[in-house]
């Protein structure tokens, strides 16, 4: 793990080209630390607790999917959808 020491309104830059992400840190109060993220629409950027519950989520209705097969049909697959022999 990479840790970095930055002030109110000084910026970490993550990555590079369309894909960057930009960290400022906006406020610190007491413990709590505000960050403001900068990066194109296709970046998504989530809390730990909400990237962990959308891949619950995903990885339910992906084990469902494998159950019961797209067709109706049993079959054997990852999670995303893709057939392993």
């Amino acid at each position: 793990m990479l840790v970095l020491s930055r002030k109110r309104d000084e910026w970490i830059v993550i990555g590079e080209g369309p894909d960057q992400v930009r960290v400022m840190v906006v406020d610190v109060r007491g413990d709590k630390v505000r960050l403001g993220f900068e990066a194109a629409a296709h970046v998504q950027i989530h809390r730990q607790e909400v990237y962990d519950a959308i891949h619950k989520e995903k990885e339910a209705d992906g084990n469902a999917k494998l159950k019961r097969g797209d067709d109706g049909d049993e079959m054997v697959g990852d999670l995303y959808g893709e057939s392993v022999v």
